[in-house]
């Protein structure tokens, strides 16, 4: 397994990813037409701008481009790893790598409804009490890592 930066050559694959498992993560509560917006395309320029805006994105490469993450300072976010490689160790290895990487105690956010949550207990991550509302049923949890 490698992990690299994400540049303009790669771009389109770590769009790829996104585009894939954001419409796998919120499929459930999400409107079909916002899930049809989510192209390559529209994720290529997405990630350009989170890079733009002094993000670090990264892409994990195992056989194929699987997962991706990005990092400013300490805030770790965008991490996503295709959805028919999910439960294979490729979010934790992006997390670690995330991690390692945090000039300070580690940050996220993680919408309540994603099972994600249970990896970030896993490796420490404590709710700090900030909750983000997005509407009455969604919200984003805010989490820390102390090192």
């Amino acid at each position: 397994m490698i992990i690299k930066p994400v540049t303009e050559n790669n771009i389109h694959q770590a769009a790829y990813i996104h585009a894939e498992s954001w419409k796998e993560s919120h499929k459930s509560f999400v409107s079909a037409e916002a899930i049809a917006k989510r192209t390559v395309e529209r994720q290529t320029e997405y990630l350009r701008q989170q890079i733009k805006d002094g993000k670090k994105v990264y892409m994990l490469t195992d056989d194929i481009p699987v997962g991706i993450v990005s990092i400013k300072d300490s805030l770790i976010e965008n991490l996503y790893v295709l959805p028919e490689r999910f439960r294979k160790g490729y979010g934790s290895k992006l997390l670690n790598f995330a991690i390692s990487k945090c000039t300070d105690d580690p940050m996220l956010t993680v919408l309540n409804n994603n099972s994600a949550i249970e990896m970030y207990r896993k490796f420490g991550f404590k709710e700090t009490g900030v909750l983000i509302p997005l509407n009455e049923n969604l919200w984003e949890i805010e989490m820390k890592l102390e090192k």
